[in-house]
């Protein structure tokens, strides 16, 4: 299995646009074949020091693929190219790590 961390950090302000593209393409991704987990997660609250937050304008898109052909071919999908080319304005950053179990 792969595991996939994607440290999206929008434009200020833009959090929220940037969102709910990638929610609206989610079930495209959710419907490629080796797609176990894939969504975004933004800070909780509540965790004072524990916790290290990313910030208001960044989220983190959890993801999990069954081979990494899986994964390869997500990248190559043409919704993923029209996503980046609808958001690509508002992203400031974006770090991915691409794991795998140890």
């Amino acid at each position: 299995m792969i595991h996939v961390l994607a440290i999206i950090t929008a434009h200020p302000g833009q959090r929220d646009a940037l969102l709910a593209e990638f929610r609206a393409n989610m079930p495209n991704v959710h419907a490629e074949q080796g797609c176990i987990e894939y969504g975004p997660a933004i800070d909780a609250e509540g965790f004072g020091k524990f916790s290290a937050p990313f910030g208001a304008d960044t989220f983190v898109v959890i993801e999990k693929w069954a081979t990494a052909d899986a994964l390869r071919a997500h990248a190559a999908a043409p919704h993923m190219a029209a996503y980046a080319a609808r958001t690509k304005a508002m992203i400031a950053s974006r770090v991915i790590h691409v794991l795998t179990g140890a």
